[in-house]
């Protein structure tokens, strides 16, 4: 099996690879578009995508793809994000005074960055910039990446566990071009719009709440293509086949204007610690 993600190799979502799918040959994509592009062209079998951040919030870009693309999520993973601060291997922590990482990264090890007096650089990928540290035997400079980057370009860790909050957590979603096989204790993700009238949302919540269906997830995001309405993208306990769900669904589908669904799929298994 294939399977993309976006980043270098040793990036967090190879990890999410490993950890979902065992000895599957990982795909390094440069963005995540092109995740979704190679999973979509049938170069890759599946693909594992950043969805949320548990200090940051949800990654819009996957949201908006998952919106434009046929794909199904037919899986979920927390990850534990442990950042590490690495350089070239004879480097000493006080002769750091640079930091590259993706934004994300940089943002969750601050506390770390401002005690030790390191200015932080923005990069387009944590691994990725282990690499560009490696590649160009950076001296004064380090990256924010994970372990296993570390261990892949050969650079020494100076620190571990550096993020300001250790409950830092990364749900990455598996996709694929089929939904997953129904299963028992399965969690649905959907997405929607509403009628523009008065009490709609509450009508369409209310499909679920008539029913006792417990919803894990509710966001807004806005819709591209018509100025000022929202698409409300949804995580509900169930099975879309489950009656109640199917039942729910049904009553959602005449208060929408657009109503998709986007995967029924196995939980995430507890966090490790």
């Amino acid at each position: 099996m294939k399977v993309a993600f976006q980043g270098e190799r040793g990036a967090y979502s190879e990890e999410a690879v490993t950890q979902l799918f065992g000895e599957a040959e990982a795909l390094p994509r440069p963005t995540l578009r092109d995740v979704f592009d190679t999973v979509t062209a049938g170069r890759a079998d599946r693909a594992v995508v950043p969805a949320e951040n548990s200090q940051a919030g949800s990654i819009n870009e996957t949201y908006d793809l998952l919106l434009a693309h046929a794909l199904f999520i037919t899986g979920e993973l927390d990850l534990r994000i442990r950042h590490c601060l690495m350089a070239m291997p004879g480097q000493e922590l006080r002769a750091i005074r640079r930091a590259y990482s993706h934004p994300q990264a940089l943002a969750q090890c601050e506390a770390f960055l401002r005690q030790h007096g390191v200015e932080p650089v923005p990069a387009y990928d944590t691994a990725g910039s282990a690499k560009m540290v490696a590649e160009r035997h950076l001296r004064g400079a380090a990256a924010i990446a994970s372990v296993g980057a570390a261990h892949i370009y050969g650079l020494a860790v100076l620190a571990e566990g550096i993020e300001t909050n250790p409950a830092n957590y990364t749900k990455f979603l598996s996709l694929a071009p089929e939904p997953a096989p129904r299963i028992v204790g399965a969690k649905t993700s959907i997405v929607f719009t509403t009628q523009n009238i008065p009490g709609a949302l509450y009508l369409a919540l209310g499909a679920f709440a008539t029913r006792s269906i417990n919803l894990t997830k509710l966001e807004s995001r806005p819709r591209r293509e018509v100025p000022w309405e929202y698409l409300f993208y949804v995580d509900f306990e169930g099975h879309q086949d489950d009656p109640p769900a199917a039942a729910a669904l049904l009553d959602l589908s005449r208060v929408t204007v657009f109503l998709r669904i986007l995967g029924s799929y196995p939980k995430s298994p507890p966090p490790l610690p």
